[in-house]
């Protein structure tokens, strides 16, 4: 319980009627001061029995209409106060904010309830711009007694959690000519006999087996020595790479072309994890290459990569290809908002916004070329290399893709068709299907070449509906 401004000023007249009647001699200036302290303490003590019986009454409730929300996206809040027979002191109830939601005023999310008033309800809408899981404080209870001498603040009810999720594809389409496939990247059978977990055939014993490679079950069931041969499991040595570069941001907030990518590259990601397969990671913007992770097994390289995916966005360098469009522009937006702001909100936020894009290596000429010509073929022979891109520079991707096969490496291409993603891009279906139609033979020709799969990403509710209508048609 703290004093009020009224109480400090009431008992310092109390005070100096005390000191008064002191130095004038004067008794009933020192019973007049006794008297205010006895009311200021009678106060006190019917205030803490009102605000006993009130705390065991009150009734307080702050709920969302969503536990789930993606970012930038909003939740209604509704907090409601209940007295049953009716408060006998005049209370205000605000519902606090987390760090991470957008700012609300005060008086939108606070239920003020007069003495004698049961109820009161505040509704108000909270956004969210940061990727997170956020808890809404219980609401603060702030009392105030009859005569304004004294108040006390308590919190009273549940706390409220949401989860803000990024926004991000659905429907992920990872195919062929507009039909669904399923690439496995886990255990991989080498085509060698030897020791391993898979059966693969059952022959007769020849001079120079092993005798503790006798089965004997089949032995005892043909009359004749037998020999169980098993299919040799191997790691697959994968290497991620990456395009990042402005292009990429082609396409709905949240569901960009590089937003599509990234979804498949961090599938790839957790099935290399769980079939313990080494992994390494190059990311290309468009100045060069922003990120180099070598292949290997560790559980933190694993994390570690994971965590390096979910942080890239398209680049804003100078380099070919290079434009500015909805993701990058809206971080760029909101790094300039926060840099004048410097409440505790904005401070909070602007890290998050900063927008450094390091470079392990600037390139002059094409960076995705450059990237495979310089880094890749270090790595040595034998590796699986998966190349994640759109169709926009198709003579130079196939420079590439020609590039990572040396050294018997074998390719994986993920494309993303720029018809899918260009804004009114289905506006002219004819047209729409005409395109779709010249990249889905271009994914042919690179999927012809020795060593090299290529498939196609993309949302694919918007590739049925062209596909169906360029069917019918």
């Amino acid at each position: 319980m703290d004093p009020t401004g009224r109480f400090w000023a009431t008992a310092g007249a109390g005070a100096l009627l005390a000191a008064l009647g002191v130095i004038f001699a004067r008794p009933e200036l020192v019973v007049g001061a006794a008297a205010v302290g006895a009311i200021l303490l009678a106060r006190q003590y019917a205030f803490v029995q009102t605000l006993r019986g009130l705390d065991a009454d009150l009734a307080v409730e702050l709920v969302t209409d969503a536990q789930y929300v993606r970012r930038d996206g909003t939740t209604e809040v509704t907090l409601t106060v209940g007295v049953p027979s009716a408060t006998p002191l005049p209370l205000a109830v605000t519902a606090s904010l987390p760090v991470i939601a957008g700012s609300v005023d005060r008086e939108a999310r606070t239920v003020v309830l007069e003495p004698g008033d049961e109820s009161g309800t505040a509704t108000f809408e909270l956004k969210w711009p940061v990727v997170g899981r956020a808890t809404i404080p219980a609401p603060t209870v702030s009392v105030t007694d009859a005569f304004g001498l004294f108040t006390e603040s308590f919190q009273r009810g549940r706390e409220a959690t949401v989860r803000v999720e990024p926004r991000q594809p659905q429907n992920v389409h990872v195919g062929e000519g507009g039909d669904a496939v399923s690439a496995a990247f886990g255990g991989h059978r080498a085509d060698q006999r030897g020791q391993g977990t898979d059966p693969a055939e059952l022959r007769q014993y020849v001079p120079g087996d092993s005798v503790s490679n006798i089965d004997w079950k089949a032995t005892a069931r043909l009359a004749y020595p037998h020999v169980r041969e098993y299919e040799v499991e191997t790691d697959r040595r994968t290497v991620l790479v990456v395009d990042h570069r402005g292009r990429l941001a082609e396409g709905p907030e949240g569901e960009t072309k590089f937003d599509y990518l990234r979804e498949v590259a961090l599938t790839v990601a957790a099935a290399a994890d769980s079939a313990n397969d080494p992994l390494g990671l190059y990311a290309v913007g468009d100045d060069g290459l922003t990120l180099e992770e070598q292949p290997s097994t560790t559980s933190e390289h694993y994390r570690e990569l994971r965590t390096l995916l979910h942080g890239l966005e398209p680049t804003e360098g100078s380099g070919t290809g290079a434009i500015a469009t909805q993701g990058a522009v809206a971080a760029r937006r909101a790094a300039t908002t926060l840099t004048d702001d410097d409440t505790a909100f904005g401070r909070t936020l602007r890290p998050y916004f900063d927008r450094t894009e390091g470079y392990v290596r600037r390139m002059d000429d094409d960076p995705l070329f450059g990237t495979m010509r310089t880094y890749v073929d270090r790595l040595g022979s034998d590796h699986w290399v998966l190349l994640f891109t759109d169709d926009a520079d198709r003579p130079r991707l196939r420079e590439t893709i020609r590039l990572a096969l040396a050294n018997g490496n074998h390719v994986v291409c993920f494309l993303t068709p720029s018809v899918l993603f260009e804004r009114g891009g289905l506006a002219d279906l004819d047209d729409a299907y005409q395109r779709y139609a010249d990249f889905e033979s271009f994914r042919r020709e690179l999927a012809a070449l020795d060593r090299v799969t290529a498939y196609e990403v993309g949302p694919g509710e918007r590739l049925s509906a062209l596909l169906s209508d360029g069917r019918r048609r």
